[in-house]
Parts: structure tokens; C-alpha cells; sequence
């Protein structure tokens, strides 16, 4: 199913790589367990399996690159780390919204919410949950495409014996069914006795693949634990008598096929100091440093798992994926994007704020500014006290939300999901966030409109506010604003940056343009736009037509310097995705045939 191929991790300064070339295959109908203690490289090497972490080595999902796979998430399913779920989206609303980034139907989202017992608290918030309900959480966004695979980075630490055994469970049905699961953890015991096969990792190379029952019987042995400032002495004097000793530490050492009391005689005999001397029976934890090649036994009446009769995994048979050039984005982009940005109360609330300094500045402008009163500002409330008028920030603001957000929580993950930075995506944050600025601008424009014509903002003229060129002024400046705020936010992977950005173009962009072109440059530029469309549509220069309005509201240095940014941030997003697609390509050669069976390194 996976065939893992000289995974080594990147060394830096000089250091020993956490991984090194590492090749192991996860078979189908099995359960895989990858063990070691902390620091030994568990969750490294889960991350170059995936292509989540830059280094060398190839990935094969039957005999193909993961990284030409069309859908992966449908081939692998991935629990690493946290969930990155927005707290204050429900489960049911987290998954949902995943859907159509996977190509399933919304109805799936409550078949892995019931699969994972999530379904009484699936309209929680997310912030809410404990540490269980947050894997389990994990468990139905790593199911939710019914993949055929699984991948799992510790799932049952730190979790209560009833939740660790549930998850355990949980991979030992996945297998069943058909599914391949690579399970990590730092538990010999429960890998033991949940796993088919066993690979135990030791300072980021394999020191055993073997069966999980020969693993269980050969390296899980009852054991004296000795520590003792003269160890090494010691070990030597015990190797002679015939038992089998294994240094743990520089003080320690786990001595098979001794009792304790033969161990203490022969320290006596030869005037060694003893500070421990203990048996590890199988209930005692194994040693420390040794924890990949000595754990507890595992008690043959428990070797099998407890079974639900009432659920059933549905794993998909093996079918040719198309080969593509790079992964494609969410299956049904804008489907996602709607349910990413409008299922929290951020969008909204940022919009209501936008709406109100609008008003405020048209009140300001109306009754106290020293703004000149032109149609196009009386209409957006810009007033001389706001760098923008409110709902282009507010606009803005939404297109940085959708990026930022992304990046805060990133639901789709690298490696194991559609690309995050993907241009249909893109084309759909485009699209949601322009949407949302044109409605954004009307609102604005009705409420301004609306108070002009009230008592509060006293004497005024506000006559041409209902002219196309004011109202199509007015919507590409707004429109502009989410673009800009879009793709600052995709390059410099904030939200703030991407509010900054939009705010750069009235304080930094403006001044700019205007110290480079001056009125004459821009006149000529006006006049050179008058004289290319005379001679295109055949009208005459100067007869006042809606292209030449066009051409003189392009010509101000404001417009220009906004269509300046959105070139350059356009340009900036592009060369960033592909750079990033050329570092996700990067591998060590294949081997010839990548789909034979692997000699796996044994302990």
C-alpha cells in the first residue's frame, strides 16, 4: 500500500539528521506500529512520509509518488498534532466545511461525526472540547474522505485509558475492513497488542521490523533493572555467567536471564556498589532509553481488541488515480471558501464596523470636514480623517481574513489534502471577497445616501451621487481593496500584514505615485488614453463619454498606485507558489522498481 524510501531528514549545522534513511512498507489490512520514545523521530518521520517537512527520500502509494496523486486525502488520511479547527466553529461546521474541499457530500460530515461519537456534542464549539473529543475530532477530518490509509502521530498520548483504548480500537477496525494504518506511539505495550507489525525507531534509525507477536515475545522479556556507579563493570562480570545486558545510561543497565538475586551476589562478591536493583515484571514500565527494544509483554488473552458490531469502516478498493503535475486545490473551491469565511462571526462582525465608520464619515464630512465634497466621497463617507473610506477597509479586512484565516487554521493541510495555495482557490477568495465588497459598497452607499438626507448631517449638495461613473468608481475602489487585502494576506500569511497592506496604498503607494508622475505625467498619460480610444472606437477625444471618464478616474494617483500594488502583490503570490512547488517536488532519485517489496532493516 505505502512503501516509505530512504526518508532522511534535513541536518542543520552540521548535525547528525534526526532521520536517516529510513524504508518501510505499511501493508493493507494491517495495523503498522512505529514506536520509540520521545526525541527517537516518530513524528519526523511522518512528516517526510507525508511531504509536510522538506528532506530527501520518495513516498509510493502502490507504486505511485504521493505527489502525483490527484486526490491524496482520498489515499491517506492524517492525524498530526492538533486539529487546526477555528474555536469558534462547531465540528459539525468544521467538517462541513471541509466537504467540498474533499469532493464528498455535506452528508458525510455527520457519518464520521456518528462514527467518532461526536454526534451529541457536534454543535459545540470547537474551544470547548477536551483533549478526547479533540481527537476524535482529528479522527473524523482524517476519515472524512474515506481514505484508504491512515496515518497517526501518537493519537492516545496523554488520554485517558478509555480514550487510548478507543483509539487503538479504532485503527484495528480501519485495518480490518481493508484499510492500511500506520499508528505511532511511545506505549510498547498497547503498540504490541494492537499492531500487526512492529518497527521500533532508535535516535531516528529502525533497530527492529518484526511481527508485533514476535516482537512481544523477543523483546518484551522480564527484566532486572541495575543502576550503579561501576555498571559497566558489572555487565561485563554478568555477560561472563551467561546473562544477556543491555546499557540503558551510563549508570544503568537491563540484565535478561538473571534474578535479581544472583545479580546482587555476584555485585557482593566483587565489591560493586548497587543503588538499584529491581525486576521488571510485565506490568513494569521498560527502561528509559531502551524503550524501542524492551517494554512490557503483552498477555495473550488480550491480545485481541474489542470490536463494535455496530459500525463499519466502507474502505474503497484500489483504483488508478490520474498522474497530474502538482496537487489541484479543494475539489469545489468557492463551495469551501463560502463555509470557511462566513461560519464565524469575524466576517460579520468586521463588516457591521465597516458599515459604521462609514456612516460616522459621512456625518463628519457633511457637518464638520474640510473635505471637498465630491460625488464619490459623499457616497463612501470618505472623510479627510480616514485614510479610506470605512467599508473599502472593511472590504479590505475580508480579504485579508481570507487568508489569514487559512494560515491561523489550516485546515487544509500539505501533504495529505488539497494545496492551500492553490489558484483555483485562489480564484474563489477572489471571487467570495469581491462579492463581498460589492455588497459591502452598497450598504454603504444606501446608509451615506440615507444621512445626507436626514437633519443630522446638515446643509450639503449631494447632487451626482446616483451617476454610473460615481457608483462604478465607487465598487472598484472597494473591489480593489479585497484584492489587495487577498493577496497580501496569501504572501505574507497574516491578516494583519494583509489590512497593513491596504492601508499602505492611500499612506505610502499614493504619496509615491505622485512624487513619480506629477500633474503633467498624468495629463499626458490621460491624454495619450483619450487619443488610443479615439482611434480605436472612432469618438472623438473630450465629448464627455463614459470611456473618457473612465480614462480621467484611471489617471488620478490613487488608482494608480492600487493598480501598482495589486500588479506587484499578484506577482509576489506567484513566484512564492512556485517556488513552493519546486521545493514539494524535490526527492532522491526512485529506485528502478518501486513497487517491489522492500528488505526492511531489522533490529
Amino acid at each position: 500500500m505505502i512503501q516509505a524510501i530512504g526518508l532522511t531528514s534535513v541536518s542543520r549545522r552540521d548535525a547528525r539528521p534526526a532521520v536517516a534513511d529510513l524504508s518501510f512498507e505499511v501493508r493493507r489490512g494491517e495495523v503498522t506500529g512505529l514506536l520509540g520514545p520521545a526525541g527517537a523521530g516518530k513524528s519526523t518521520v511522518l512528516r517526510l512520509l507525508l511531504g509536510v517537512e522538506a528532506g530527501r527520500g520518495a513516498t509510493l502509494v502502490d507504486g505511485r509518488p504521493l505527489q502525483e496523486l490527484a486526490k491524496p486525502a482520498q489515499e491517506i488520511g492524517a492525524l498530526i498534532g492538533d486539529v487546526p479547527a477555528h474555536p469558534r466553529r462547531s465540528a459539525r461546521g468544521h467538517l462541513r466545511m471541509l466537504c467540498p474541499a474533499f469532493g464528498v457530500p455535506l452528508s458525510r460530515a455527520d457519518e464520521v461525526l456518528d462514527l467518532v461519537g461526536l454526534e451529541p456534542v457536534a454543535d459545540e464549539l470547537v474551544g470547548t472540547y477536551s483533549l478526547g473529543m479533540d481527537r476524535r475530532l482529528g479522527f473524523a477530518v482524517a476519515l472524512l474522505a474515506s481514505p484508504r490509509a491512515l496515518i497517526l502521530d501518537d493519537p492516545a498520548r496523554e488520554l485517558p485509558p478509555t480514550e487510548a483504548a478507543w483509539v487503538h480500537d479504532l485503527a484495528r477496525r480501519h485495518a480490518a475492513a481493508g484499510g492500511a494504518v500506520l499508528l505511532a506511539g511511545r506505549d510498547a505495550r498497547a503498540l504490541a497488542r494492537t499492531a500487526d507489525r512492529v518497527i521500533a525507531l532508535d535516535r531516528g534509525r529502525i533497530a527492529a521490523d518484526e511481527p508485533a507477536e514476535h516482537f512481544a515475545r523477543s523483546r518484551m522479556r522480564s527484566y532486572v533493572a541495575v543502576r550503579s556507579p561501576y555498571a559497566q563493570r558489572l555487565g561485563e562480570l554478568l555477560a561472563r555467567e551467561g546473562a544477556e545486558v543491555v546499557p540503558t545510561s551510563g549508570s544503568r543497565i537491563a540484565v535478561y536471564g538473571a534474578t535479581s538475586a544472583v545479580i546482587g551476589e555476584t555485585a557482593y562478591r566483587n565489591g560493586i556498589l548497587l543503588h538499584q536493583l529491581a525486576d521488571r515484571t510485565a506490568e513494569s514500565p521498560a527502561p528509559e532509553a531502551t524503550e524501542t527494544a524492551s517494554a512490557d509483554p503483552v498477555p495473550a488473552e488480550n491480545a485481541e481488541p474489542r470490536r463494535d458490531r455496530h459500525r463499519r469502516f466502507v474502505v474503497r478498493p484500489p483504483r488508478p488515480p490520474a498522474r497530474v503535475g502538482h496537487r489541484d486545490g479543494p475539489a469545489r473551491p468557492f463551495g469551501y471558501e463560502v463555509r470557511r469565511g462566513f461560519g464565524v462571526r469575524t466576517p460579520w462582525i468586521a463588516a457591521a464596523v465597516a458599515l459604521l465608520c462609514s456612516a460616522v464619515g459621512t456625518i463628519l464630512m457633511a457637518r464638520y470636514g474640510s473635505t471637498p465634497r465630491t460625488p464619490l466621497r459623499l457616497l463612501s463617507g470618505w472623510s479627510s480623517e480616514l485614510p479610506l473610506p470605512g467599508a473599502a477597509i472593511g472590504a479590505g479586512g475580508l480579504g485579508a481574513l481570507t487568508y489569514g484565516q487559512e494560515y491561523l487554521y489550516p485546515a487544509l493541510a500539505p501533504g495529505y489534502g488539497p494545496e492551500p495555495r492553490s489558484s483555483r482557490l485562489l480564484a474563489a477568495k477572489l471571487a467570495l471577497s469581491g462579492g463581498a465588497a460589492l455588497v459591502l459598497a452598497a450598504l454603504a452607499a444606501v446608509v451615506d445616501v440615507a444621512l445626507l438626507h436626514t437633519p443630522i448631517a446638515g446643509s450639503h449638495a449631494a447632487g451626482g451621487l446616483g451617476s454610473p461613473a460615481v457608483l462604478g468608481g465607487w465598487a472598484a475602489l472597494a473591489v480593489g481593496c479585497a484584492w489587495a487585502g487577498v493577496l497580501a494576506a496569501a504572501v505574507f500569511r497574516t491578516t494583519a500584514l494583509g489590512v497593513a497592506a491596504v492601508l499602505a496604498v492611500p499612506l505610502l503607494a499614493v504619496p509615491a505615485a505622485r512624487a513619480l508622475l506629477g500633474e503633467q505625467t498624468a495629463r499626458e498619460l490621460l491624454d495619450a488614453g483619450g487619443a488610443l480610444w479615439s482611434i480605436v472606437g472612432g469618438v472623438p477625444q473630450g465629448d464627455g463619454s463614459a470611456v473618457a471618464t473612465a480614462l480621467k478616474f484611471v489617471s488620478q494617483p490613487f488608482v494608480l498606485a492600487l493598480g501598482l500594488s495589486l500588479t506587484a502583490l499578484l506577482g509576489a503570490y506567484t513566484a512564492s507558489a512556485l517556488l513552493g512547488r519546486r521545493r514539494a517536488r524535490r526527492s532522491t532519485p526512485l529506485p528502478e522498481s518501486p513497487s517491489a517489496p522492500l528488505t526492511s532493516k531489522k533490529g
